[in-house]
């Protein structure tokens, strides 16, 4: 591979050779316009750290989303519209996390995995990071037409909720096709190398117009359809004074809330790097460093919402609890007394049937 440049500086200037002090979050050298190359100060235990937690997030999601997938598909006869949905995110979530364990050894020994799967691996991250997104709109819709609407009879179709899910799943393959197709091994210094967007001189431009796809369908638009959505269908339910729908509905909230705070400080941090980079504020060393550490920072809170939803169906959800000790005592790993006892305490599936319960 030829010499790679970044807007007309060779890219070996901006790294001190370590790998480990490559921004992945940023995914930009750091540079001021006539002046000297920004190096970041990140300390060596940092990197570590990040892997550990890449690790142990892996790991997590990993029995976490599982188990959520073994209770959905062995209670399938009575799955719900919103199962449907949940199943599918537990296979993005589960899928995103699968990817960590790939970036987590690039942060210790750079790339060395080879320019098919850098670009296999970043376009699966991005798919499963889109149609998580995704999925939790549709599900928000899916609730504003059964409680505000009362159109559960058409939302009830199977056929047509796997068709949204198809659906999602081909929109988040789309909008993951720029990285897959720019995304390259790129020499980081003369022995390391790293998954980045190889453009030549414009890197710099298009990783900024890159940013409006995953900020726009990845964060912004399922947020304000969640809004929307959920807004309007507490506004009904706190006006029919439904009581038991109140405490269904308490999985899909933490669920969005939990989103929202992964996501939130991340988005907010990319928007303020975005502003900078397009000279809206002006750009320092000092800066720079803050910045590419917040997105270091951020970015590990939003990798940790793949493993969170499952320890939110587990604590809140009592659907979920029950399935999964049902399946327990299938097996005698736990008492069928203990089975029963659990499911004599009160149930919180608050909609009129099970096709369209709000509980997992």
């Amino acid at each position: 591979m030829g010499e790679y440049r970044v807007d007309n500086f060779n890219i070996e200037d901006y790294f001190s050779g370590d790998v480990g002090m490559y921004n992945y979050s940023s995914g930009m050298p750091s540079i001021l316009p006539d002046a000297a190359p920004c190096h970041p100060n990140n300390l060596e235990v940092n990197r570590y750290a990040v892997v550990t937690i890449y690790i142990l997030v892996t790991l997590l999601s990993l029995v976490g989303n599982s188990l959520v997938m073994l209770v959905i598909l062995y209670n399938r006869s009575t799955c719900s519209v919103t199962d449907v949905y949940l199943l599918n995110l537990a296979i993005a979530d589960l899928s995103f996390a699968l990817t960590l364990p790939v970036w987590a050894a690039s942060k210790i020994k750079g790339w060395i995995f080879g320019s098919i799967l850098c670009k296999i691996f970043s376009y699966l991250k991005e798919v499963t990071f889109y149609s998580s997104a995704l999925l939790l709109a549709c599900i928000s819709i899916d609730r504003y037409l059964a409680i505000v609407h009362a159109t559960s009879t058409l939302i009830q179709k199977r056929h047509l909720v796997k068709f949204v899910c198809i659906t999602m799943w081909l929109l988040s393959l789309i909008l993951a096709l720029p990285i897959s197709i720019l995304r390259n091994t790129v020499k980081a210094n003369p022995s390391t190398l790293v998954c980045y967007e190889d453009v030549g001189n414009s890197t710099s431009k298009l990783r900024v117009e890159l940013r409006i796809l995953p900020q726009t369908f990845g964060f912004l638009l399922p947020l304000l359809i969640m809004l929307f959505c959920y807004g309007f269908t507490l506004r009904t339910l706190f006006k029919a004074h439904m009581g038991q729908k109140h405490r269904a509905m308490r999985v899909i909230f933490a669920v969005v809330l939990v989103f929202l705070l992964c996501w939130l400080p991340h988005n907010l941090v990319l928007f303020t790097d975005t502003l900078m980079r397009t000279k809206q504020i002006k750009e320092t060393c000092e800066r720079r460093d803050d910045i590419d550490r917040a997105l270091d920072a951020t970015e590990i809170l939003g990798f940790l919402h793949s493993c969170l939803n499952p320890i939110i169906y587990a604590f809140i959800g009592q659907k979920f609890r029950h399935g999964l000790l049902k399946i327990m005592a299938t097996y005698g790993l736990v008492s069928k007394e203990f089975l029963a006892k659990e499911g004599s305490r009160p149930s919180f599936v608050g909609s009129s049937s099970a096709n369209t319960s709000t509980t997992v």
